[in-house]
């Protein structure tokens, strides 16, 4: 979606939750696993029984201080925790446990690249900030375990689950801003292990604030989408909402402030209550919790042992292996496929001819072969080498690689074998490249005796003849002749 929608900018802005990757909850132990029976992993303290005090788990404040650094954030020396107040069901004690005035992580950034037209842009999203607090319970209606017969039920598991809370300043202009911008949260989060990314159990959750304005005009009244689960989803949210609130403008109609859901059945958003601000959920101090205090020495220690971050390795990957900025970020997305680039680069000495297959073939056949593991890089070095000096032409290389994808072992290390193994199969596909001169001259003169109306035909002027010419050549040579070669020796048999 363009930034001007009918003469209308659209502003987004993104609030995520990410469930911690700790193995109890925020303020208790009971278990945050997944799928248990309901209300088998909630303690008295998640069910707010009277007596109950919460204890503050250091697990999760390590993983919101990696989050901060992770983002070139300022992290607070002393944050407090805050009574978020409101009354449903699945919260036993009228109020959530939060963040306010003073969240642990503040400011920061996130950067992506996004196509836009034939460009590919860098683009960054300021946040506001990353807090800390507890999930809520959830409400089980007739179909489920505990509902039935028109009655709903409460599952405490979630109760208590840590979550850390990320909010992005209004900077993105279209939906496919925003899902790239998720795409890359979900990307940092996962990488550096405080979240497991699993968006279908509910473990990264999204929230859309969307309003549309006039350019240059002041901040539209924004609605927001609830709990996008899935980047396909958002983005068909995101699109919906800008129309409708459009439309509504169009009309004459006054944008009301609200949270709505979207329903992937009908594509469309709808309103689920009135949205509140801050002063509806009467914000204070809990008295039960004092006040997270975060050392310098504890921030260094954190950071000493984290892992390189994507951003650090997309800018050695430039530096080391003058690679583009393109290349080195899209490499980074995850880290098996960083790990793969980076031995693969070292073992064949041609980078950016490693980051081209990579990013290309590799990405393809590993979506196509979804339950396999990938090929060792000593095959795909191997591969490059002798695509490199002209043993093999490009689509030889690309059914090698294709046919390394199905040998039985395929993960074993290959690093003595990989010649041997990559000999045996070019014999078996017969693919090697032919380098006869005299043999291929042979072949081209056959294909310009059966083809003349094509030789006239570039001979006045038809460019595209040509590649008839030397798609009939390479039938002939079952694809093993070098391209590059072929059109050489085609043009001088025809120019002369």
């Amino acid at each position: 979606m363009s930034k001007l929608v009918q003469g209308y900018e659209v502003v987004i802005g993104f609030e995520t939750h990410a469930q911690l990757s700790t193995k109890s909850k925020i303020f208790s132990r009971s278990s945050v696993a997944f799928g248990a029976e309901p209300n088998t992993q909630a303690c008295a303290l998640d069910m707010a029984l009277p007596g109950t005090l919460p204890v503050m788990n250091m697990g999760a404040v390590e993983r919101a201080i990696e989050f901060g650094l992770a983002i070139n954030a300022h992290i607070a020396e002393r944050s407090i925790f805050a009574r978020k107040n409101y009354f449903y069901p699945d919260l036993p004690k009228g109020y959530q446990i939060s963040q306010f005035e003073i969240p642990v992580v503040q400011g920061g950034e996130v950067s992506f690249f996004l196509a836009e037209g034939k460009e590919t842009v860098r683009k960054t999203v300021r946040l506001e900030r990353a807090h800390l607090e507890e999930d809520a319970g959830k409400s089980l209606h007739e179909d489920s375990a505990l509902g039935g017969g028109g009655q709903s039920g409460i599952d405490l598991n979630r109760a208590g689950t840590p979550l850390l809370e990320i909010v992005t300043q209004p900077d993105m202009r279209s939906s496919d801003e925003a899902v790239a911008y998720a795409k890359e949260l979900h990307k940092i989060v996962t990488w550096i292990g405080i979240c497991d990314g699993n968006m279908q159990e509910g473990s990264f959750r999204c929230d859309a604030n969307v309003s549309v304005r006039k350019p240059g005009g002041e901040l539209g009244t924004r609605r927001e989408i609830k709990n996008l689960n899935s980047f396909k989803f958002m983005q068909q949210a995101i699109d919906y909402e800008v129309r409708w609130q459009i439309e509504q403008i169009e009309d004459g109609h006054t944008i009301q402030q609200a949270t709505v859901l979207f329903n992937p059945d009908t594509g469309e958003t709808r309103a689920m209550r009135t949205k509140e601000d801050a002063a509806d959920y009467r914000y204070f101090p809990d008295p039960d919790l004092p006040p997270l205090v975060i050392s310098r020495d504890w921030v260094e220690r954190v950071k000493s042992e984290m892992a390189e971050l994507p951003r650090v390795m997309a800018e050695r990957f430039v530096r080391d292996y003058a690679l583009p900025e393109y290349d080195a970020t899209q490499l980074t997305q995850s880290k098996a496929v960083a790990a793969y680039f980076e031995a693969t680069a070292k073992t064949c000495g041609q980078p950016k001819l490693a980051s081209n297959w990579i990013m290309g073939e590799h990405t393809r056949l590993a979506n196509h072969f979804i339950d396999k593991q990938w090929p060792s890089h000593h095959l795909l070095s191997e591969i490059i080498k002798r695509l490199n000096i002209g043993e093999i032409n490009r689509h030889g290389a690309v059914r090698l690689f294709e046919a390394t994808w199905n040998l039985k072992g395929a993960q074993i290390d290959y690093q003595t074998g990989a010649s041997s193994v990559i000999e045996e199969l070019i014999e078996a596909l017969d693919l090697k490249q032919i380098d006869d001169t005299v043999a291929l001259e042979a072949i081209i003169d056959e294909v310009l005796f059966s083809n003349p109306k094509n030789v006239e035909e570039f001979k006045a002027g038809n460019a595209k003849a040509l590649n008839g010419l030397v798609g009939s050549i390479m039938k002939v040579c079952k694809g093993k002749a070098n391209p590059a070669q072929v059109n050489a020796l085609l043009l001088k048999k025809i120019k002369y």
